[in-house]
């Protein structure tokens, strides 16, 4: 299968496509949950996946119920998230070889992102991967969140190219609604979240990772 048109740009998710931090923050909210002596489901943690905070922590208060500490909770799973940071975070296969190839064939690239620039810097800073992208598109600078479609849009902006020639590559359910309302080519790369119906009839394509998707860039070329 060959992409649709020809892409001029490429617009990544960060959070389960170019690092494993999802099931590091997973981790994270089962130990504040053991600390309270309660669980957090998988099937909970799904929901929250793409989602910027502030929705999130709206799923989290209709888990728990009334009497939960937010502020709380939030403190204990940034505690737990740092001490798995110290191991370092991984980065997703092909994460490298794809970066490589669109500085080869000159395609600019950003982040359209759930995460705070804090976070995208902690992520990616140690692989020093932040200065491979020509724009960052952080919650510091979105009015309204994933699955809205303004990361993608506020992306293509700052890159100079027009949403549909934009290919955007993310792992979340609400991401890959944000792409395509945003009109983007979407890909999605599964990561905590099983594709759907409804993802396959967003996307053009699911692929197995980023290797892939190179595959695909570099048949077009």
């Amino acid at each position: 299968m060959s992409l649709p048109r020809p892409v001029k740009a490429v617009v990544f998710d960060m959070d389960g496509l170019l690092v494993d931090t999802e099931v590091v923050v997973f981790r994270a909210m089962q130990r504040a949950a053991g600390g309270i002596g309660t669980e957090m489901p998988f099937s909970t943690f799904q929901r929250m996946v793409g989602l910027q905070h502030a929705a999130s922590d709206l799923i989290l208060m209709e888990h728990f119920g009334p009497g939960f500490d937010l502020d709380a909770w939030s403190a204990a799973v940034s505690a737990h998230f740092r001490e798995e940071m110290t191991a370092g975070i991984a980065l997703k296969a092909g994460v490298l070889e794809i970066l490589d190839h669109l500085d080869a064939i000159g395609l600019p690239r950003a982040i359209a992102t759930s995460s705070s620039l804090q976070a995208v810097e902690q992520s990616l800073g140690p692989h020093s991967l932040v200065d491979r992208f020509h724009a960052l598109i952080t919650r510091d600078v979105q009015t309204r969140g994933k699955p809205h479609p303004e990361p993608f849009l506020k992306a293509a902006d700052a890159l100079g190219v027009a949403p549909e020639d934009c290919l955007a590559l993310e792992d979340s359910h609400n991401g890959v609604r944000a792409a395509s309302a945003a009109g983007m080519m979407t890909i999605m790369v599964p990561d905590m979240l099983d594709p759907t119906e409804e993802m396959r009839t967003l996307t053009i394509r699911i692929a197995r990772d980023l290797h892939e998707v190179r595959e695909l860039l570099a048949a077009q070329a």
